[in-house]
């Protein structure tokens, strides 16, 4: 079994990483600043540095635990923040990952995986389901700087030899997810519809995204360690599903209607996102596992358990 430091490893995706890993028996070192991440998600058998990504200190956790893999999924994740302060953005995203990259690359890391975002860096795609292939043109700071931080991937693995896989993912939702500050439409549709709050749809909820749970993208994650593979793969599900399909679910899982408030779309907003995962079928054996409407039920009895 391997060392393994988790970046984010309170989050959302980065904490049900955790869980998984050390289920597979791995030692795990989880680094997070808690500005998103939760406590209360940590797993009480990984070591946890609380730590700023960008700060020089993750260099001693670096010397002190010798890890031989590292994910990297501590981000500023919120677009609209991108967008409002790009510079924070490039600090943490761009800054703070080069800086994980440089400390792999000077303790001898084997394999870098990286967590990245499909929707994000394709914008408005010509190519549905998109490949991997498809022009990467963002049309926020969050998403250049994802990409930015890809081609560092690249750079890394081209000059120093270091390894590495970026994961593209889709619209990833389930427990844990709006807790944590990283929250989709779904976290947020469910916990309204649980706490009897009203739901703002924007537009006339036929826009399309490619939702994949939680628990799939994480056996991605782990799947990913394993391969020679220098470059990026996409994780969805390969389906078009609207905001219409997402409440019918969420109102199917509930029990009851939502209290849904109409408003005029979003400009710019994307009208439709799906992503191709042949890739990933083929290099990480990767097959989405939970249906939207399985998910969401899962995500509905998480949500309601937490406020009782």
């Amino acid at each position: 079994m391997s060392k393994i430091i988790v970046t984010g490893g309170a989050g959302f995706i980065g904490s049900t990483l955790v869980d998984k890993l050390i289920s597979e028996g791995h030692e795990v070192v989880v680094i997070d600043s808690l500005i998103s991440g939760k406590q209360e998600y940590l797993n009480p058998l990984a070591k946890f540095y609380q730590l700023d990504i960008c700060s020089p200190e993750v260099a001693k956790v670096f010397e002190i635990e010798q890890p031989e893999y590292v994910y990297h999924l501590a981000a500023q994740i919120d677009v609209r923040k991108s967008v409002e302060d790009y510079v924070e953005d490039n600090r943490v995203n761009v800054l703070g990952g080069v800086n994980i990259l440089e400390n792999c690359r000077q303790f001898k890391v084997k394999k870098f995986i990286f967590s990245s975002t499909g929707g994000a860096i394709y914008g408005d795609s010509l190519e549905i389901p998109t490949t991997e292939n498809a022009p990467a043109y963002p049309v926020s700071p969050y998403g250049i700087h994802k990409l930015t931080l890809e081609k560092y991937c690249n750079y890394y693995y081209q000059v120093y030899g270091l390894n590495y896989t970026v994961l593209r993912f889709a619209n990833v939702y389930g427990p844990r997810q709006y807790k944590g500050g990283e929250a989709g439409v779904v976290a947020i549709f469910i916990d309204h519809g649980v706490s009897g709050n009203a739901c703002k749809q924007y537009g006339d909820g036929l826009q399309t995204r490619d939702y994949v749970y939680v628990d799939d993208v994480v056996a991605a994650l782990s799947a990913a360690k394993s391969v020679d593979y220098n470059r990026e793969i996409n994780i969805g599900c390969g389906l078009e599903i609207s905001l219409l399909q997402v409440i019918e679910a969420i109102e199917s899982a509930l029990g009851a209607k939502l209290n849904i408030e109409v408003l005029p779309g979003k400009p710019g907003e994307q009208r439709r996102s799906v992503l191709s995962y042949n890739k990933a079928k083929k290099i990480l054996n990767f097959e989405p596992t939970i249906d939207i409407n399985e998910g969401v039920k899962r995500t509905v009895a998480w949500t309601k358990s937490l406020k009782q």
